[in-house]
């Protein structure tokens, strides 16, 4: 008779688990003893339970399957706190497994007690502390299904040591049982959203992370293609439609490019699909525009602007009946504005715009993850994304240390690719002891630090807000990157111009290992900001 630990990974390997990501405890001592000698499932160390949370988002995001990361009680669990929200915000779905001290230390201030399930009730879309073993199947059950449901998400299961260690029943599942089916979007909807687009002279596609979520790339490069018309998209949805696309006008947004925000304050009708909304899209002018708003969740729907029609339904399935039903009306492409090419700088100094040059070498199976900030831009900016998932980011949180945690998941979902972290110096630092990860399982990515000496947005926010009157930004003493990375077993490279860059990532392509490379940045390169407009 199996124990409730055992029941936890037995439920895993049934929901097509074979790879997790986690810290050890006190309080999880049942469920890694009873990873001793499962050979069906890959345990993945990390430094911190912060980078597990990441590597476990990010392994969902790329791979398209759940995510799972385990942590111990108390601090143990609070460090993934940020990581649970990070998925949250960007609808990620991992399933995160806390211990938890024995049920009859519950509510006495045991030691590394904390209510984890109290803590995250907001960044959630379930979590439960399960009391019984003959409850944990289920539980673990419903949690994926929970997770991947709809808009897919986070969630918690805490299990109490002593639930871990009891010994209880299993009964497998019962066959044939099929997950719930999406709702059906009626044919008098999708007749109406074409009325809509075909009565549009300047319509504009608007791709957001939902699109990833979905699968639905496909599904936009048909419909773009079928009526000719401008795509752009959010951060989070970078790879819906390739970067190179002729119809494709780059993110828009504060920091977006020129032409994609161009295109949403011209266009008279929006199709959105998978977008949030949220205030770094769209100016206060540009929320009395015509939308067409297709979301899996119903609750985006008119929460930030009001939609003129709605459809709640997979992104994928509703995007191909609408390029099934809309008439090819031989439209011309009305917005073929495009910003002039820049080409990778020459001189000293790494330029913001040398990292074309990581497109350029890695082709279109590269992956990128960044952390958060001006680096963040300059990425997303510069390098874009060929293929769905193949972006990674933290848009909805924000979350300064994603980046190297998230490229350890991205690369253990994808081994035969190449992914590339882009981060800056302050990000870097709160987590780069996950390089101590990419070394100890020999994976082959490389960070890219844009070196400026500061935090740099926040930099860039004082000179434009406080008069430059720089507060606590300057990040002098920073350590030799390069060194330190050599130091983790990993090679290490400091760039002070385009070429030498150039030079040390055709280096790390051909070591096939790992690898930092330290770019010495002038502390004033900005990011282009789109200036607010008062309604």
């Amino acid at each position: 008779m199996p124990n409730g630990a055992q029941i936890i990974l037995e439920c895993l390997i049934e929901q097509g688990v074979d790879t997790v990501f986690g810290y050890p405890g006190g309080q999880t001592l049942g469920i890694y003893d009873a990873l001793y000698n499962e050979k069906r499932i890959r345990h993945i160390l990390t430094s911190s339970e912060a980078g597990a949370a990441h590597a476990a988002d990010a392994y969902a995001r790329v791979s398209g399957k759940t995510g799972v990361c385990i942590a111990t009680s108390g601090p143990g669990a609070t460090n993934l706190v940020t990581g649970i929200a990070t998925a949250y915000m960007d609808s990620s779905a991992v399933v995160f497994i806390t211990g938890n001290v024995p049920l009859g230390r519950i509510g006495t201030d045991s030691f590394q007690e904390v209510d984890i399930t109290g803590i995250t009730i907001p960044i959630t879309k379930h979590n439960v502390m399960v009391k019984s073993a003959d409850e944990l199947a289920s539980a673990i059950r419903f949690a994926f299904e929970a997770a991947g449901e709809g808009r897919p998400g986070p969630v918690l299961v805490d299990v109490p040591r002593d639930v871990q260690e009891r010994l209880c029943e299993f009964t497998p599942p019962v066959s044939g049982d099929k997950p719930p089916e999406a709702r059906a979007v009626s044919v008098r909807e999708i007749e109406e959203a074409v009325s809509l687009i075909d009565s549009a002279e300047m319509p504009l596609l608007l791709c957001g992370g939902g699109v990833i979520r979905s699968g639905a790339a496909e599904a936009v490069e048909r419909l773009a293609e079928g009526l000719n018309i401008p795509v752009a998209t959010t951060v989070m949805g970078l790879g819906a439609l390739p970067s190179s696309h002729r119809l494709n006008l780059g993110f828009c947004g504060v920091h977006g490019s020129r032409e994609a925000n161009s295109a949403l304050d011209r266009c008279d009708l929006v199709i959105a699909v998978g977008v949030r909304f949220s205030d770094r899209i769209m100016e206060p002018g540009n929320r009395r525009k015509r939308i067409l708003h297709i979301d899996i969740d119903r609750s985006e729907i008119n929460k930030n602007v009001p939609a003129e029609k709605k459809i709640v339904g997979d992104a994928g399935a509703v995007l191909d009946r609408l390029a099934d039903s809309c008439e090819r009306r031989g439209r011309r492409l009305w917005e073929e504005k495009r910003e002039k090419e820049e080409k990778p700088g020459r001189g000293r100094g790494v330029k913001p715009r040398d990292l074309k040059l990581i497109r350029q070498l890695f082709g279109e199976d590269l992956c990128v993850a960044t952390d958060v900030g001006q680096h963040q831009m300059w990425a997303a900016q510069y390098i874009g994304a060929e293929k769905p998932g193949r972006f990674l980011t933290s848009g909805g949180m924000g979350t300064m240390g994603f980046g190297l945690g998230a490229a350890v998941g991205a690369q253990l979902a994808l081994p035969g690719s190449r992914v590339v972290l882009v981060t800056g110096d302050g990000s870097f630092k709160m987590n780069s002891a996950e390089l101590y990860t990419v070394s100890r399982n020999k994976l082959p990515i490389i960070t890219v630090i844009m070196n400026n000496g500061t935090l740099g947005m926040v930099r860039q926010q004082q000179k434009q807000s406080c008069g430059g009157r720089y507060s606590q930004t300057g990040l002098e003493g920073n350590p030799d990157f390069a060194l330190l990375a050599r130091a983790y077993g990993v090679d290490g490279y400091t760039a002070a111009t385009a070429e030498q860059l150039e030079s040390a990532l055709a280096a790390a392509k051909e070591s096939g290992g790992a690898a930092v490379i330290n770019c010495l940045v002038d502390i004033d390169e900005t990011v282009r900001t789109r200036r607010a407009r008062k309604d």
